[in-house]
């Protein structure tokens, strides 16, 4: 990331953006030379879900405290847009990465082998505020994890298989009904289903915005200014804008530069006529994201380490490790979580944790195994 300041087309950005990845350098050095035990492992998941349990609870008192005020429920859900601020997070904040930290202390008070009910209500907590920031990537991963838990990894999962399929299948179905979740949910599929196999069937026309589907975002020669991009329209454009980018500049193996692709889809913003600040937006992937700023290097570099560090979690039967693996690699397909500083400190932070236990310990793991 550093070395591509040499050849990056924005040098001004790439050196700005360098201070916010030198986590992924500082803590594996320090890690190298620290080994942790895995009772200290636990220590400090233990320190960190109780942190996310005082956090949800602030966030949670201030939606009911700005309800009061406002009358609006929008205080409830998600995290505020650009033009206010009403949501359960603030905007800059972002829903999706508050749902993956609080994600990963859920499944710390929900896998403990001796549950008391102050486990079972924390648990409790956290998954109903994963529901209320409405993210529908977490959400639906953290079903999932939930279901390999029980028919994988918990001590009864061999004899009660079909009955946690039937029972999680009916919570899937319940969660989807409610309200606020149904309704983006709804939204997603009403705006990219119709057209994202044939483009014959218009697309919604809502206060004379034009919601632009998977098909359109992906073929559309022209959009106007009224065009608008949901979530998923607005990934398989950024992905299609990527591969435009790979065919037409000599990227493949250095790529622009990092943080320095904003260029380049603010030229494409303007060719194909979209709302200005579309071309502001990152790739809203991390995997496209590191192809085209470092390079294919870069590239292989995060799939390996991801790789990594599932087998590794999968080989030591530890679901906690799991289930970080799981959430990075479907968090890193929607967002570009290393462009913020705070996804570097929590990716390189618990990547080091899970990958660092002592070579003793790991020895006795594999022998009780």
């Amino acid at each position: 990331m550093s070395v591509s300041y040499f050849w990056s087309i924005d040098k001004h950005e790439t050196l700005k953006a360098i201070p916010k990845g030198i986590t992924l350098l500082l803590l594996p050095l320090v890690f190298m030379k620290v080994q942790i035990s895995k009772t200290e492992k636990e220590k400090l998941l233990k320190y960190y879900s109780f942190s996310m349990v005082l956090i949800v609870v602030f966030f949670l008192l201030r939606a009911v405290i700005r309800y009061l005020v406002s009358q609006d429920t929008r205080n409830f859900f998600y995290h505020g847009e650009s033009d206010d601020d009403y949501g359960l997070v603030p905007n800059l904040l972002n829903a999706i990465h508050v749902s993956v930290f609080v994600a990963l202390a859920f499944f710390y008070f929900f896998t403990k082998e001796m549950k008391s009910k102050i486990d079972i209500a924390l648990s409790l907590l956290l998954a109903g505020f994963i529901i209320l920031l409405s993210s529908k990537n977490i959400i639906l991963v953290v079903v999932v994890l939930i279901l390999v838990y029980f028919l994988y990894y918990s001590k009864a999962s061999h004899k009660m298989r079909l009955r946690n399929l039937i029972i999680f299948g009916g919570i899937i179905v319940i969660g989807l009904s409610l309200g606020k979740i149904k309704q983006r949910f709804q939204e997603e599929f009403r705006n990219n289903a119709p057209n994202s196999i044939s483009p014959n069937v218009s697309a919604t026309l809502e206060n004379g915005v034009h919601n632009i589907s998977i098909y359109e975002a992906w073929n559309n020669e022209k959009f106007s200014p009224n065009d608008y991009f949901p979530g998923t329209a607005l990934r398989v454009y950024q992905a299609r804008m990527f591969l435009e980018l790979l065919k037409e500049e000599s990227i493949f193996f250095k790529g622009f530069g990092l943080n320095a692709s904003e260029i380049k889809l603010l030229e494409k913003e303007k060719k194909y006529n979209l709302h200005n600040g579309y071309g502001r937006f990152n790739f809203h992937n991390q995997y496209i994201q590191n192809f085209a700023e470092i390079g294919v290097v870069g590239f292989l570099l995060l799939v390996i380490m991801l790789f990594q560090t599932l087998k590794k979690a999968i080989n030591n039967k530890d679901f906690m490790h799991f289930s970080f693996a799981v959430l990075m690699i479907s968090l890193f397909l929607t967002e570009s979580f290393l462009c913020r500083q705070r996804g570097v400190v929590f990716f390189t932070l618990l990547f080091c944790i899970f990958n660092s236990i002592s070579p003793k310990e790991s020895i006795n793991i594999e022998a009780k195994l």
